[in-house]
């Protein structure tokens, strides 16, 4: 081996060996050289046997990284070595001690389907509400609660007083009972039960130890509780631990990793050395530069302060663009002008806090015939809530559409199985018609004696109802409602997690893409707006190896771009608005704009909009506090209109208001949606829905800058609602 090639830090990180050891390794500083180098160095060297060291990595893609640069290094020896993720690596152990545990090698492995599936019987079993307990929410909250170290009993105790909680637990009980009926494991119990069986066999917990003389730790940052533990047992009194990590590259939080675990390495582990790895190969000096003015601002952290040998010239730059609109055009304008000047679309990456932030972007690059990719995720289009929202509006347009009928019947679900569904589709074929059109025949759809046809009278109503007023109201507004009265919003706030939220943002977007939609076209109709996005969803990828690399922040943790785009950068949305009064949350977003500063190689740009559209109202935005931060390490670049090439397709943002006003004068005859911005409801006070009837108010909570309401309607039990998008009336 050469070891001349590594700088003085890395070698130092190299060379010792004497005990625990933390390389903090900032981004870009070549982490993972240093490991695979420091492990061919303990083999070739210091004689180290293979089957001495265990290599613990957090992806299966970084652990195949890992073990091909070991085999490089020194041949085939490193098929001896144990090197994994945390949950092959505990599957290893469960696998070679079988013999101590209750799971024997022929236990089952439960992924995220089978999951669902034991999920959806427990709930079923226990004769809960399938709509109220919700899997992927259920699923969340056990996971959550497993690498907590909490048991079902514990739970349930603890939240006795709590009716929904004390039902989670009792979900739990019974998911834990059937797992261990059908001799199953699921992905965190390959950990849990692991820590168990190490801890209850000192046999095992001895030979472990003895077996393994040095362990490595990769993106120790991103450690939980259980994966915490798990490293403690498996060392030595003075342990020859090799953790590399960042603190200032934590950014799963919601997933469970815990920052104190590599803030308090030193505690945990007496006479721990701290290398830093602040050499940056990857960026220029004036990105690095702008990097370490915003992470600066976190208090909680352990200093260091990237810098590099690089060259640069070209000063990171900042544009406010008056609208969000418009900043998706410049954006794209930006890069056909670079693309011009000699850089490939490959090179290029946009990166965005939320998912829903890809669609005018998207949009804009299918105009100039740009070829892109959605990086760890779906295009806008493609994604299941758009497309169902796309297939309700396409059959308010056409009840003939059998196919939109099909997608939207049970979506949300409204107890109409796939039976039932057939049923419908053969009676439809024999009598020639649509499936619509036999539903809203209450004699034929009688004639089928489906059990569900109650609610299939009132789906057919509502679709009806939509029907009438399509070509009346405004399109934004429809949309609205839409999801409102189809109770889509509604299943997706009750399951209330990260990834439903997600969808409800992508669902605000839809909204957003109507309202733009209007502005552009204001003798529009719904057709116009469907044959449109038709037309996008359907536009041809020729190249896809050389395209525009779209995706959020945290799907770009990993990647390096030659130039990158930073965009949204204003108030409640990058920092988000969830994290503005939580100080551990805010930090939290302010290393997520570390990780998208040190992603860009060559040039980096910012941007920001001083309005933005969304639910399709436009709002006026602040400016990120991340700008501020940065200081005079950014360059800001005015906003002159005559250097946007504006397409003829888009949208003159300047003129929203007046088209607006001008579209809802045309739509006079139709009275729109109330809006509830500035209507005061408290807990107990009775309103009026204009499709639910009477209720009253029993919860009130602050969601962003809008409220959540709970109210309890006479004929329809609790319903769970937005204030500002509510269709209710205070009663007097």
């Amino acid at each position: 081996m050469n070891y001349k090639d590594l700088n003085p830090r890395q070698s130092e990180a190299l060379f010792y060996n004497d005990g625990p050891l933390l390389i903090l390794a900032g981004a870009g500083s070549g982490k993972t050289k240093v490991v695979t180098s420091k492990i061919a160095y303990l083999i070739e060297e210091k004689n180290v046997l293979p089957s001495e060291i265990l290599a613990i990595t957090f992806t299966n893609k970084a652990a195949s990284e890992m073990k091909s640069r070991v085999a490089k290094l020194i041949g085939n020896t490193s098929l001896d070595m144990w090197i994994g993720t945390f949950h092959s690596i505990c599957l290893k152990i469960l696998y070679n001690f079988s013999k101590y545990s209750i799971y024997k090698s022929n236990f089952s492995i439960y992924d995220r389907n089978d999951q669902v599936t034991l999920v959806k019987d427990c709930v079923k079993e226990l004769n809960l509400s399938k709509d109220l307990y919700k899997h992927n929410s259920i699923i969340a909250k056990i996971s959550e609660l497993k690498n907590d170290f909490i048991d079902p009993d514990t739970f349930i105790n603890s939240n006795y007083g709590d009716f929904y909680l004390r039902n989670v637990g009792e979900i739990y009980s019974l998911y834990e009972k059937k797992l261990l009926e059908n001799k199953a494991l699921d992905f965190d119990d390959l950990i849990l039960k692991a820590i168990d069986l190490i801890e209850k066999n000192e046999e095992v917990k001895d030979y472990l130890k003895k077996r393994f003389s040095y362990i490595f730790v990769d993106e120790y940052q991103d450690t939980n509780k259980a994966q915490y533990r798990l490293i403690k047992l498996l060392c030595r009194e003075n342990p020859k631990l090799t953790v590399v990590g960042d603190n200032d590259q934590s950014i799963y939080k919601w997933r469970g990793a815990d920052i104190s675990n590599i803030l308090n390495f030193e505690k945990d582990f007496k006479n721990a050395k701290v290398i830093l790895l602040e050499q940056n190969y990857r960026s220029t000096p004036e990105i690095l530069k702008v990097a370490n003015q915003v992470i600066k601002n976190n208090p909680n952290r352990k200093d260091k302060n990237l810098w590099t040998e690089n060259s640069g010239k070209d000063q990171v730059k900042y544009k406010q663009f008056d609208h969000s609109q418009e900043e998706s055009y410049g954006v794209v304008n930006k890069i056909e002008h670079l693309n011009y000047k000699g850089y490939e679309f490959k090179d290029m990456a946009i990166l965005y806090r939320t998912n829903a932030q890809s669609r005018s972007f998207e949009e804009a690059l299918i105009r100039e015939n740009i070829p892109y990719k959605i990086v760890g995720g779906l295009k806008f289009y493609d994604r299941k809530e758009i497309k169902d929202i796309l297939a309700y509006l396409m059959l308010i347009q056409n009840q003939d559409d059998d196919i939109a009928f099909k997608r939207v019947i049970n979506e949300p679900k409204r107890g109409i199985g796939l039976t039932s569904v057939d049923k419908i589709a053969q009676a439809a074929n024999s009598e020639s018609m649509s499936m619509f059109s036999l539903i809203s025949d209450k004699e034929k759809l009688d004639e089928l004696n489906i059990r569900s046809r109650n609610n299939i009278a009132k789906f057919a109503e509502m679709i009806k109802s939509f029907e009438e007023k399509k070509d009346q109201a405004i399109l934004s507004n429809l949309i609205e409602d839409l999801i409102i009265e189809s109770g889509y919003l509604e299943e997706l706030q009750k399951e209330n997690t990260i990834e439903s939220r997600t969808r409800i943002d992508n669902i605000k977007e839809l909204v957003s893409t109507a309202a733009d939609f209007e502005k552009a076209n204001p003798d529009g109709k719904l057709e116009d707006f469907l044959s449109g996005i038709s037309l996008i969803s359907d536009a041809d990828e020729n190249d896809e190896e050389n395209s525009v690399k779209l995706m959020t922040i945290h799907a770009a943790k990993g990647l390096e771009y030659k130039i990158v785009f930073l965009v949204g950068l204003e108030e409640n949305l990058f920092p988000s608005s969830r994290s503005i009064d939580n100080d551990e949350d805010l930090e939290e977003e302010r290393r997520l704009c570390y990780v998208a500063l040190t992603r860009a190689e060559e040039l980096l740009y910012l941007s920001s909009a001083r309005n933005r559209t969304i639910y399709g109202q436009t709002k006026p935005a602040l400016e990120s506090r991340f700008i501020e931060e940065m200081g005079s390490s950014i360059e800001r670049v005015e906003d002159e209109r005559k250097d946007l090439k504006l397409n003829k397709n888009l949208v003159e943002v300047k003129d929203y208001t007046s088209q607006k006003e001008k579209a809802i004068k045309r739509f006079k005859s139709k009275k729109e949606p109330v809006k509830n911005n500035n209507l005061d409801v408290n807990v107990g006070d009775k309103v009026v829905h204009k499709l639910w009837k009477q209720g009253m108010v029993v919860s009130k909570t602050k969601k962003g800058s809008d409220y959540e309401i709970v109210v309890a309607f006479d004929s329809k039990g609790l319903k769970r609602l937005m204030l500002s998008m509510a269709p209710i009336k205070l009663v007097k």
